[in-house]
């Protein structure tokens, strides 16, 4: 049975044999808890403070990683694909590493602070995806709208909205609402944590929203 928790805006942390954390913030700049969990693997999508805060979740053995490399850590397999933050191809923000990553035979894909439609050949490099982390919030990333766009293209099983904002953050982006009022799938709200298997993915494409 493997574990996903959240831990605000684009940190989540997916455990099975071992933690993979994603984009660690530092809590206090950003206004929200500190992330209370420590990394097997973290995977940092771009080098900006709301999320590279490795030293927030990081242990002695953790590996670090911040490059579209191909990595494996015992049965974890992550690919990193290149993106933008902004849709000018970085000129405004940077770059930004799309990050798939499988874990007990479930498929990850963590958009990092995407911020642009994706072209066909972004979308064959993502593959199958069951569980989409998407941010939603526009400002500095895809706004409700485009997330959408994003979403029919790479069809996941099941869409988790992130990087919008929520009670105590301090950055001037969307809330979650505008978001959900487009969403033609089943909506499940699931707290702060779930377990899920493979045998628990749906059939239909599902959105879970998750709570600190």
């Amino acid at each position: 049975m493997l574990k996903i928790r959240w831990h605000g805006h684009a940190c989540w942390e997916i455990t099975n044999k071992k933690t993979i954390v994603t984009d660690p913030h530092d809590g206090k700049s950003i206004g929200i808890p500190s992330p209370s969990v420590s990394g097997d693997i973290i995977l940092v999508s771009h080098d900006h403070y709301d999320h590279n805060s490795v030293k927030t979740v990081e242990k002695e053995s953790s590996k670090i990683v911040k490059n579209s490399r191909k990595h494996k850590y015992d049965d974890i397999e992550i690919t990193g694909i290149e993106s933008f933050h902004d849709e000018e191809h970085g000129a405004k923000r940077g770059s930004n590493i799309i990050y798939k990553f499988s874990a007990d035979d479930i498929n990850f894909c963590h958009l990092g602070d995407l911020g642009h439609n994706l072209d066909d050949s972004s979308v064959l490099k993502i593959g199958e995806v069951d569980i989409l982390f998407i941010p939603i919030g526009g400002t500095f990333t895809l706004d409700d709208t485009k997330a959408w766009h994003v979403i029919k293209k790479i069809k996941p099983k099941i869409v988790v909205p992130m990087h919008y904002k929520i009670g105590g953050l301090s950055l001037p982006i969307a809330g979650i609402d505008a978001f959900l009022e487009q969403n033609p799938y089943k909506l499940l709200h699931v707290g702060n944590e779930i377990e899920i298997d493979k045998n628990d993915l749906p059939k239909e494409p599902e959105v879970w929203t998750f709570t600190l």
